[in-house]
C-alpha cells in the first residue's frame, strides 16, 4: 500500500477567483479547498516538453500546480506536431521551453514556469531537482530514465515516469523512501540498438495523452495525498486492444541501495547521449570500421566512387527525403532481397538515425557480406552536415 500522506503542506489561502476557477474541482468528492492549496504550493519538476510533456505540463497547470519547472534543449520541428500537442505550426524552429512556456500562460498566466534548458546529466540534476517537490520524467531515452530515478532515490523525492512507443505505453512511480523504484523492475537496460526510439518505431498520438494524463492524475494525487499512488504496480495500455493491465512488483533482493550518481551512457552501453544531435553522434563515430560519416559518403558520391547506397526506410519516409543515387529495400524485406545487395563493390546502408541500418548491417554480416558499412547518425545527419536542401522529419 503506498503512502497516503499528501507530499506538500496546506499552502496560502486562495482568492475568490482562483476558487471560482477550480469550482468543478473543488466539488470531487475527497478533494478541498486544502488539496487545491497543496497543488498551488507545489513546485513539480518535468524532464522534456515533447510528447509526454505536451500531455503533463498543461494540465499540471490547468489542476493549478503553482510552479513547474520543465528541462528541455529541442526546438519544435514539424514532425513533432502530430503527437506534441501542446506546440503548434508558428512554433516551429522555436525553443520548446518558449513554446511551452506560452502554452501555460494561456491557460493560466499566475502559474509560474522554471525554464532549465540544459542537457540533465549526473553533474546537474540534483542541483536542479533541489527546491521542487516531484519529478516527472518524460524522456525518451534509457539513460535519462536511470538517472532520473537515482536522482530522485537521492534526493529522497517521489517520481512519477512514463514511456511511450507505437500503440503501447506504461505508466508508474518510483518512491525510494517508501517502495521499490525503476530499477528494481528494469535492473538492466536493453541492449544498445534493441528498442527503437519513437522516431525510428513510431507512436500512435493519443498514447502519448493516455500516458501523459495518468503521470499528471499521479502527480496530483502524491501532492494532495488522495487515492492510491501506482507505487510498485506498473500500468501498461495497448492502444489497438483500448485494454489496461496493472503489473505488481516489489522490492528487489538484488538490487543495491542507491548512493551516488554515474555515466548513465556507459551504464547503458552507449558512447553518446541518445538526444545528442544527429551530426554530434556521427562525428562521434567516425573511424569506425563499420560506418560512414555524412562527410565521407557526400565525398564518395561526389566522386562518383564505385558503391552501392541503400535506404531501408519506409516508403513513406523515402517520399519525405532520399539520399540520391540510392536503391530502396526496407529493412522489413531485406532477408528476402539478399541477392539484391552487390558483393564486388562497398556497400552502404542508411535509415532515419542509424539504428535499423545498424540493424542490417548485423544482419548482412552474419549473411556473409564484409563489405558493408552503415551511415552514421542516417540521413538526418547527413541533412545536417552535407545536404542541407534535404526535408528532416
Amino acid at each position: 500500500m503506498g503512502p497516503r500522506a499528501a507530499l506538500v503542506p496546506v499552502g496560502p489561502a486562495l482568492s475568490p477567483h482562483r476558487l471560482a476557477r477550480y469550482s468543478r474541482q473543488l466539488s470531487l468528492p475527497g478533494f478541498d479547498e486544502d488539496s487545491q492549496r497543496r497543488l498551488a504550493a507545489a513546485r513539480v519538476l518535468v524532464i522534456g516538453a515533447g510528447g509526454l510533456g505536451s500531455a503533463t505540463i498543461p494540465y499540471l497547470a490547468s489542476a493549478g500546480v503553482g510552479t513547474i519547472g520543465v528541462i528541455d534543449t529541442d526546438v519544435v520541428e514539424l514532425s513533432n506536431l502530430h503527437r506534441q500537442t501542446a506546440h503548434g505550426m508558428a512554433d516551429i524552429g522555436r525553443s520548446k521551453l518558449d513554446s511551452i512556456s506560452d502554452t501555460v500562460k494561456a491557460i493560466d498566466p499566475e502559474i509560474r514556469i522554471e525554464r532549465h534548458a540544459e542537457h540533465v546529466d549526473s553533474r546537474n540534476i540534483l542541483q536542479i531537482l533541489d527546491g521542487y517537490d516531484l519529478l516527472l520524467d518524460g524522456s525518451d531515452n534509457f539513460p535519462t530514465r536511470y538517472l532520473a530515478n537515482d536522482a530522485a532515490a537521492i534526493a529522497g523525492k517521489p517520481l512519477v515516469w512514463g514511456a511511450i512507443l507505437r500503440y503501447h505505453g506504461q505508466v508508474s512511480v518510483s518512491w525510494a523512501d517508501h517502495g521499490p523504484t525503476y530499477r528494481d523492475l528494469f535492473p538492466s537496460p536493453p541492449a544498445p540498438g534493441t528498442v527503437p526510439s519513437c522516431a525510428d518505431g513510431g507512436v500512435l498520438p493519443s498514447v502519448c495523452a493516455v500516458i501523459g494524463a495518468i503521470m499528471c492524475s499521479e502527480s496530483i494525487k502524491l501532492i494532495t495525498g488522495i487515492g492510491e499512488p501506482l507505487l510498485g504496480t506498473v500500468t501498461t495500455y495497448d492502444a489497438l486492444t483500448g485494454k489496461f493491465r496493472d503489473l505488481a512488483y516489489g522490492r528487489s533482493d538484488g538490487t543495491a541501495p542507491i548512493t551516488e550518481l554515474i555515466d548513465y551512457d556507459a551504464f547503458c552501453g552507449i558512447a553518446i547521449p541518445q538526444d545528442a544531435d544527429a551530426d554530434v553522434a556521427a562525428e562521434a563515430d567516425a573511424g569506425h570500421p563499420d560506418i560512414v560519416d555524412a562527410a565521407e559518403l557526400a565525398r564518395m558520391l561526389d566522386q562518383g566512387d564505385a558503391l552501392q547506397l541503400v535506404d531501408i526506410r519506409e516508403p513513406f519516409e523515402r517520399a519525405i527525403a532520399v539520399i540520391e543515387p540510392s536503391d530502396f529495400i526496407p529493412f522489413g524485406s531485406l532477408g528476402g532481397r539478399l541477392g539484391d545487395i552487390r558483393r564486388d563493390v562497398p556497400v552502404v546502408l542508411y535509415c532515419h538515425h542509424g539504428v535499423r541500418s545498424d540493424a542490417a548491417l548485423r544482419m548482412l554480416r552474419q549473411a556473409g557480406f564484409g563489405n558493408v558499412r552503415h551511415l552514421a547518425g542516417g540521413i538526418d545527419a547527413y541533412s545536417l552536415t552535407a545536404a542541407r536542401e534535404l526535408a528532416r522529419y
